[in-house]
């Protein structure tokens, strides 16, 4: 299992980015959160299979319909102990 942080800027609030990042991480079976952030962007903390993780991640690049992704950075988290689930905040 690995865990990784992501931020994602752009059009990315106000466009069910969160929701959809959730729904899309369930159905991976990843854990982790997905939290809007004071200056817009939104930040991503997923853990799970190799596999899954870099599925997601490669995802946040499209996102939902009515955003408009400009930019995706992410970092590995060693040593990060997730919750069980997916969770907005």
């Amino acid at each position: 299992m690995i865990c990784a942080r992501c931020i994602v800027s752009g059009r990315v609030q106000g466009v069910w980015f969160r929701e959809s990042t959730r729904t899309r991480a369930q159905h991976l079976g990843l854990s982790g959160r997905v939290i809007n952030l004071p200056d817009g962007t939104v930040e991503v903390i997923v853990c799970g299979e190799d596999d899954a993780v870099a599925r997601l991640q490669a995802w946040l690049w499209s996102g939902p319909p009515m955003s408009r992704v400009e930019g995706v950075v992410c970092e590995p988290l060693p040593g990060y102990t997730p919750r069980p689930g997916f969770r907005t905040g």
